[in-house]
């Protein structure tokens, strides 16, 4: 049986109580008027250039005004060298005089005008960010928890395709999977109460649950019968009621079979997966609409779903290969060898690369086609989130490729973790170029909200996964595969 170290749960817990305290605050600094806003962009470089655009605006709109007052004067000019003996030339004066009232009026009236305007405007543009700088330490949340949360159900997705095919390596790393996977009910309550705050409007995380954005928006308006908070919410009870019931039966009927005669409780779960499974692959892509895809609600992909699930399916790979080298480390899982590391680290690799696949066939299909609903997305992120965007690239593709297409690299310990790491931060990067730009804009940073978020998570991870490591045995000693997968070389 495994005992969770003093030293690994003192960690995690001071992980959690200094990103409790990240998180507030987040909160407690986000600006909450106008006022705040204007002195945060006075002293950024946002604020600059907005401040010289509304300058220059207002330059030519004076410039234009004082054009306007020399034609005028001009025009009282030239009436007045016409001026006549004669009393109808000389009538002509007072009706040029008026003239020019007028349009000494008129330029007064469109000076007012334009700077009413160009002031509205200003208001208009604060108020946008007000939202924006809000919604940060929320966004912050959402994406530390979504990350974690989906981690939790990669391992899940990929644990039911063990018991699926009959896997006979994996069932060594069966107990693993079930410590991973018990993160899902935590993870799935913290986000759920997440939606509900949204479908609250206690943020403007999704635009479309905003009732004033709405009714002057038709695109939004012919999707209402979709994306209404009511149905949304019902639709995520729905999916993670769905994925929790399939965690907690598939683990029940694990450890049942260690102490069973027979293999009956094999074939449960294997039933159960193969049904789990069909499931799962409906629930994940609507998923990945409502959660991810629908804070954009203006753009979609055909390919999403499957983009969203290479994404998490890899980094749940990766966390079980961190945790079987942990637990490997410490004297454990005594069974696994590096023919099973090797395995996994095959699956980070190739997975990396089908996670590239569905990238690039959606960059680059809608970059040339360049339809403005579509490649707007992609120009929005290129342009104000450059870094995270070609750098998740790099993270995701380029380097465990060149790290992991070695067979024999894939064997070694620390290059299975350098790999790991790079893959993990790359994902999570992949998830806030997701969700930032639509809920934030260009005011993006990585800041105490999102590193104090992150740091929760984390603690909250170990903490939950490591306790239910300690609840059974770390081996299925009764799985009808268990002595192929304790004498597996490859």
């Amino acid at each position: 049986m495994y005992t969770f170290s003093s030293k690994l749960k003192t960690f995690a817990f001071v992980m959690m109580a200094l990103g409790l305290v990240g998180i507030a605050f987040g909160f407690l600094t986000a600006p909450k008027t106008i006022e705040d806003v204007e002195k945060i962009l006075a002293d950024s470089h946002h604020g600059g250039h907005h401040t010289e655009a509304v300058a220059h605006e207002s330059h030519e709109e004076h410039a234009a005004v004082a054009t306007h007052h020399e034609e005028a004067k001009t025009e009282t000019v030239v009436a007045d060298s016409l001026k006549t003996e004669n009393d109808t030339v000389a009538a002509a004066v007072p009706v040029a005089a008026d003239h020019h009232d007028n349009h000494k009026a008129e330029a007064a009236h469109g000076h007012d005008h334009a700077g009413a305007d160009a002031h509205a405007e200003h208001q208009e543009h604060l108020e946008h960010v007000l939202h924006q700088l809000q919604n940060k330490p929320w966004a912050a949340l959402y994406v530390a928890c979504i990350f974690f949360m989906l981690i939790s159900v990669g391992v899940l997705a990929f644990y039911a395709i063990q018991w699926a095919a009959q896997a006979g390596w994996s069932p060594v790393l069966f107990r693993v999977m079930e410590g991973i996977t018990s993160y899902l009910l935590p993870g799935s309550i913290i986000f759920f109460i997440l939606l509900v705050a949204s479908g609250m409007h206690l943020n403007h995380l999704f635009v479309w649950m905003d009732p004033e954005v709405v009714k002057h928006d038709e695109l939004i308006q012919g999707k209402q019968g979709f994306l209404n908070v009511p149905f949304f919410l019902i639709r995520a009870a729905i999916f993670l009621a769905g994925w929790n019931l399939y965690r907690y039966f598939s683990r029940k009927n694990s450890i049942a079979q260690d102490n069973a005669n027979d293999d009956s409780f094999y074939k449960k779960n294997f039933k159960l997966a193969a049904g789990f499974l069909v499931f799962f692959i409906v629930t994940e892509s609507i998923a990945s609409w409502d959660w991810i895809m629908s804070v954009d609600p203006h753009w979609y992909s055909t390919l999403f779903g499957w983009y969203v699930f290479a994404s998490f399916f890899v980094s749940g790979i990766t966390t079980i290969a961190f945790v079987t080298l942990y637990l490997k480390s410490k004297g454990y899982l005594e069974h696994v060898n590096t023919s099973h590391i090797h395995d996994l680290a095959k699956f980070m690799f190739g997975i990396s690369v089908f996670w590239t696949y569905l990238w690039f066939s959606q960059f680059m299909l809608m970059w040339y086609s360049n339809i403005p609903e579509e490649v707007t997305y992609f120009i929005t992120r290129i342009e104000n989130y450059k870094l995270p965007f070609f750098g998740m690239l790099a993270l995701n593709f380029v380097f465990p490729i060149l790290i992991l297409i070695n067979t024999d690299f894939k064997r070694l310990s620390w290059v299975v973790v350098m790999a790991g790491l790079l893959i993990l931060t790359g994902h999570y990067i992949d998830f806030f170029n997701m969700i930032m730009p639509a809920t934030v804009g260009d005011q993006w940073f990585i800041g105490v909200s999102e590193i104090g978020s992150l740091m929760f998570f984390f603690g909250l991870f170990i903490v939950v996964v490591f306790t239910a490591l300690t609840k059974a045995p770390l081996l299925a000693k009764r799985n009808p595969l268990i002595e192929e997968s304790k004498h597996f070389h490859y």
